[in-house]
């Protein structure tokens, strides 16, 4: 008695082999809660903003830099450019604001982004008994702008008088993706710009822009204080003939 295993079709083994040697594999994409597009146009923006201030006035001067009054998402990135640009400029930084000569006091007006869209075509309707028709758009724009408003007072910190009027400095970053007949995006604004240069826009006055590259330089060794002379001593010395008496340094 002779058993016979039945045969199973052509397709199905061909699904068997396939699951067999088949894998897969998955790539997890993530994005960060605000979008670097974003993040660039903010510090584009604040970066213009303080590129309008002149701080040499400040130099040599000890300044405590107070940020208890901006408030703002990028507040450590204001914070920390003005201190850079203090530095800049010749000031010391003062951990304290009794141990400086002077407080610079820094508000945000306003620092943040808001989106605009427009294009050029046919709205798209539906009229009665008909399929609706969509949107033809011909030239499509879509843009993202960041605004930086910063005000700073500066007053010295015996006198508590202001060290000149102060004022508010205001600059706009932008960045614009345009879609001709759905071909696209051909991007424009100050952001491709410092993109592509690799530095914020220049302002009409001469400034000294924050370097792209990372340079810090090695403190200089402290230098020896000049020997004091030491108190001198009096040797004497016996002759036959008289005693002599000189001054000897120790």
């Amino acid at each position: 008695m002779s058993y016979h295993c039945p045969r199973l079709p052509s397709g199905l083994c061909l699904v068997a082999v396939v699951a067999l040697i088949a894998g897969c594999s998955t790539n997890k994409q993530t994005n960060t809660a605000r979008t670097a597009t974003e993040q660039l146009l903010i510090s584009n923006a604040v970066d213009q903003s303080l590129n309008k201030i002149d701080f040499m006035p400040l130099a040599g001067t000890s300044v405590f830099v107070e940020e208890k009054y901006i408030d703002c998402v990028d507040k450590g990135y204001v914070v920390g450019s003005v201190r850079h640009k203090l530095l800049q400029a010749g000031a010391f930084l003062a951990p304290k604001a009794e141990e400086a000569d002077a407080v610079m006091e820094l508000r945000s007006g306003a620092v943040g982004t808001d989106v605009t869209s427009s294009y050029l075509g046919i709205p798209g309707f539906t009229a009665p008994g008909m399929i609706g028709i969509p949107d033809i758009k011909i030239v499509t724009h879509d843009s993202q702008r960041a605004v930086a408003k910063i005000g700073i007072v500066v007053y010295g910190v015996k006198s508590k008088r202001e060290l000149g009027e102060g004022g508010v400095t205001l600059a706009r970053a932008d960045d614009t993706n345009s879609f001709y007949f759905g071909v696209g995006p051909r991007q424009s604004g100050t952001l491709q710009y410092e993109l592509k240069r690799s530095a914020s826009v220049r302002p009409p006055q001469p400034v000294r822009e924050i370097p792209i590259q990372v340079e810090i330089a090695q403190p200089s060794p402290p230098q020896a204080p000049p020997a004091q002379p030491g108190p001198s001593a009096k040797v004497k010395l016996s002759s036959s003939e008289k005693e002599k008496e000189i001054t000897a340094p120790e």
